[in-house]
């Protein structure tokens, strides 16, 4: 196997397995894998990820996105993983999901700070916001550009999920984890915080509160999990 075909069968198999962690739905998400200095492999566009097949994942040149291989159009998205890969050049692989927890996050429009510990090498010391802007389109690039930093691995994007990277596929899907745990104990933290202010809630309400919180410790169990064989 070539090294462009075995790039494109390892987005096929990141697919896969992101898919069935519960990153990824469907043909919702998209991924992008350098293959070297001048190419990237990215996801098709409206492609389900669990019927892909490597011969559908796009070769684009890396500077001008001019197709070279594969039928299908490219992610809508291939201009905010260019943008990362052309800006960071220790970066192999970019991922965009719309994972639940961290999605969430990202509606609040507040940056996540990183604790102490092994997510600070997989997400960096914060977690940014990029401002909301439509899909696919220059000005939702250009908002990212300005939150691209050598040490920040993941953005929440308001209203629009998150974006993670690293300098290889095992290390973004780390990240894709990690960003997902995070996320977890922020809202918890947040659900925890009301309820101790909210001290005088009735016991309905401190029944949500609990079934919150319970409901996110389970998204905690999920994200942490080891991952199920391809």
């Amino acid at each position: 196997m070539s090294g462009t075909a075995l790039v494109r069968q390892t987005v096929v198999d990141l697919c896969v397995e992101l898919s069935l962690r519960g990153y990824l739905a469907g043909t919702g998400g998209n991924i992008a894998l350098r293959i070297d200095a001048e190419r990237i492999a990215v996801t098709p566009s409206a492609t389900d990820y669990l019927t892909m097949t490597a011969a559908d994942v796009c070769v684009l040149r890396l500077a001008d996105l001019a197709p070279l291989e594969g039928t299908k159009p490219p992610s809508v998205e291939t201009g905010l993983h260019a943008r990362v890969l052309h800006a960071r050049p220790d970066v192999q692989c970019s991922i965009h999901t719309h994972q639940p927890i961290a999605s969430a996050c990202a509606l609040l429009g507040q940056p996540l700070e990183v604790p102490d510990g092994p997510w600070r090498q997989s997400l960096g010391r914060s977690v940014p916001v990029v401002g909301y802007a439509p899909s696919g389109t220059s000005w939702l690039v250009a908002r990212l550009a300005r939150s691209l930093r050598p040490d920040t691995h993941a953005w929440l994007m308001l209203n629009h999920g998150v974006l993670c990277c690293g300098p290889s596929p095992e290390a973004a899907v780390q990240a894709v984890e990690d960003l997902e745990t995070l996320a977890c104990m922020h809202l918890r933290q947040r659900i925890a915080a009301r309820a101790e202010v909210d001290a005088t809630a009735d016991p309905a309400q401190r029944d949500v509160f609990a079934w919150l919180d319970a409901e996110l410790a389970d998204a905690i169990h999920l994200a942490t999990k080891n991952r199920p064989a391809p």
